[in-house]
């Protein structure tokens, strides 16, 4: 009796385990990336000022 109980508290815990685990990854791809704009523009701009110093 007390065998069984122990197994079924166990199966729970790592059910739960399981559970909370795959909500995780889940949430972790509902996640939306977002990407800063790449930094060349600034630099050609700088390019282009310092060929017009010159």
């Amino acid at each position: 009796m007390t065998f069984t109980l122990i197994m079924i508290v166990c199966v729970a815990i790592v059910l739960g385990i399981a559970a909370m685990f795959g909500a995780a990854v889940s949430k972790g791809y509902d996640y939306k990336h977002k990407v800063d704009p790449l930094p060349e523009d600034a630099h050609e701009q700088d390019v282009e000022t310092k060929h017009e110093l010159k």
